[in-house]
C-alpha cells in the first residue's frame, strides 16, 4: 500500500510539473519575447522547470537581490557606519560613508546631525565626493529629473531629493526641505490635467504645473537635486545652524577614522526591496565599499562580492550597479536561483518576509499575486522593470506548505508589462495550488 501511495504521489507530482511547463511554453503572451524561467524545490534539490536558465538576461531591479545579499553579508542588520571622523585639536574633520539616512524624508535619521550639533569643535567637511560618480554606468542622461535616478553621493542629505507633497485637507503643497521654496516657480498650465514638477538639468531650479483638478487631491513626488560637496556643506550648515567648512586635504583619507553608527540597516533593506528604491540600493554598495576599505567605490564593492561571496554561482554575474538601472547588468536565472538559496540559508525567513515585497499585500507586488481571502501571502519576491525587461524572482509558498524558489526574467517584449504580469500570475497560482 505504501509503495502504491508513493507511486501515485510521484505520478501526481509529475503531472503537476507538466502542467506548469505547459502553461509557460504554450503561452501566446510569453512566446512573444525572450523568457528565462527556473523553479526549484530546495528540499528535494530538484529543478522542476528549466527554460533558458543558463542564458543571460537583463534583470532590471532583480539586481537588488545581489545588492541585498552583499550588503547583508558585509553590513549586517543593525546600524551602518554613517560618518567617518577625526578629532584634531579644536577641529572635528568628518566625511561621508554613503549612508543615505541623514535627514532622509522617510528614514528620518538624525544621529549624525545630533553628533555634529553637540560637538564644541570647529566642523570641517572633507571633500571625498570625487570617489563616487553621481550616475551609474549605462544610465540614461534624461533620467536626471526622476526619483528613480537620484544622484549617488558620498554624503547624502535629505535623500538627495526635494519632496513636494499635498496632504489631505491642505490648501497647498509642502516643500521638503523648505529651503528650496525660493527656487520653485509656476509654469503656465494651459490644459494640463495633473501635476508635474521639473528641475533644470544642471541647476537646482525647479518648476511646477498644477492642473485645476489637482489643486485639492493629495499627491507626493520626489525630484532629485544636483549634489556637490560644497552644496552638502551648505545644507549641513543650515541644518546645524553652525558653520561647516569644506576642506580638500586628501591626506586625512589615508588615516584610520573613527566611525559613527547611524541608520538601522534593516530599515534601508526593507525600503530598498519593497518599493525597489534605486537610490538606497546604490548607496548600500557605497556603504559596503567604505566598510571594506574606507573608500567609496560601488565597482570595488561589486568586485569584492563577485570574488568572495558569489564565486560559487553557476554563471558569473555581469554586474555594474547596485540598483539595476543599467542595461549592462546581465544575470542568468539559474544564478539568481542559487543566490536565493544562499539568502534562505543565511537570512532568517521572518526577515525575508519583512524585507521582500509580499504578493497582494506590500511593495511593488501589492496589487499582484494576491492570496485567497484570509490567507497569508504566497509570493515573496523582488520585481524588476525596465523598458526592455520584466522580472520576478523569489519564494513561492504552496498550499501544501512547501517553499519553492523561482526566477522569471522576460526580455524584449513589445507588450504592456501588465499583460506579462497577468500571464505569469496564472502560472504562479497554478504552482501555489497544485504542487
Amino acid at each position: 500500500m505504501k509503495k502504491l501511495l508513493l507511486g501515485l504521489l510521484v505520478i501526481f507530482s509529475s503531472c503537476t510539473v507538466q502542467k506548469i511547463n505547459k502553461s509557460l511554453k504554450n503561452s501566446e503572451i510569453l512566446d512573444q519575447g525572450h523568457m528565462g524561467f527556473m523553479l526549484l524545490d530546495p528540499d528535494k534539490d530538484k529543478v522542476l522547470v528549466d527554460i533558458n536558465s543558463d542564458k543571460y538576461f537583463i534583470p532590471a531591479s532583480n539586481t537588488k537581490l545581489f545588492t541585498f545579499y552583499t550588503s547583508y553579508s558585509i553590513l549586517g542588520d543593525e546600524l551602518v557606519n554613517g560618518l567617518n571622523y577625526l578629532e584634531k585639536g579644536d577641529s572635528l574633520i568628518f566625511w561621508g560613508t554613503g549612508d543615505p539616512g541623514l535627514l532622509h524624508p522617510d528614514l528620518k535619521n538624525e544621529v549624525a546631525l545630533n553628533f555634529l550639533k553637540s560637538s564644541n569643535k570647529e566642523l570641517y567637511l572633507l571633500d571625498n565626493f570625487d570617489q563616487i560618480e553621481a550616475f551609474g554606468p549605462g544610465w540614461s542622461w534624461d533620467w536626471y529629473n526622476y526619483y528613480y535616478s537620484t544622484e549617488r553621493s558620498a554624503m547624502p542629505i535629505f535623500g538627495n531629493i526635494v519632496r513636494f507633497k499635498l496632504e489631505e485637507g491642505q490648501n497647498w503643497f509642502s516643500i521638503i526641505p523648505t529651503r528650496f521654496t525660493p527656487f520653485l516657480e509656476a509654469k503656465k498650465t494651459d490644459d494640463w490635467k495633473g501635476y508635474r514638477f521639473r528641475r533644470d538639468r544642471y541647476k537646482n531650479l525647479f518648476s511646477y504645473q498644477l492642473g485645476e483638478s489637482m489643486s485639492s487631491e493629495p499627491f507626493e513626488t520626489d525630484i532629485p537635486f544636483v549634489t556637490s560637496a560644497a552644496f552638502t556643506a551648505q545644507l549641513l550648515s543650515e541644518s546645524l545652524e553652525k558653520k561647516v567648512t569644506l576642506i580638500q586635504n586628501k591626506d586625512y583619507l589615508s588615516k584610520e577614522p573613527k566611525k559613527l553608527q547611524t541608520t538601522p540597516a534593516d530599515s534601508i533593506y526593507a525600503q530598498m526591496m519593497k518599493i525597489s528604491d534605486n537610490f538606497l540600493a546604490e548607496q548600500l554598495m557605497v556603504l559596503v565599499s567604505d566598510q571594506l576599505n574606507n573608500t567609496l567605490s560601488a565597482s570595488d564593492a561589486i568586485a569584492y562580492a563577485k570574488e568572495n561571496l558569489l564565486a560559487d554561482l553557476p554563471d558569473e554575474p555581469l554586474w555594474v550597479d547596485g540598483s539595476g538601472l543599467s542595461s549592462k547588468n546581465m544575470f542568468t536565472p539559474r544564478s539568481i536561483i542559487a543566490l536565493l538559496g544562499k539568502i534562505r540559508t543565511e537570512v532568517p525567513l521572518e526577515k525575508i518576509k519583512a524585507y521582500f515585497p509580499a504578493g497582494g499585500e506590500s511593495g511593488t507586488i501589492r496589487n499582484w499575486y494576491k492570496a485567497d481571502e484570509g490567507q497569508d501571502p504566497y509570493i515573496y519576491a523582488k520585481t524588476g522593470t525596465l523598458s526592455m525587461s520584466n522580472a520576478l524572482s523569489g519564494y513561492l509558498i504552496t498550499k501544501s506548505g512547501k517553499i519553492l524558489h523561482f526566477s522569471c526574467i522576460l526580455n524584449n517584449y513589445a507588450l504592456p508589462s501588465s499583460d506579462l504580469k497577468k500571464e505569469l500570475e496564472k502560472t504562479l497560482r497554478l504552482i501555489h495550488e497544485k504542487y
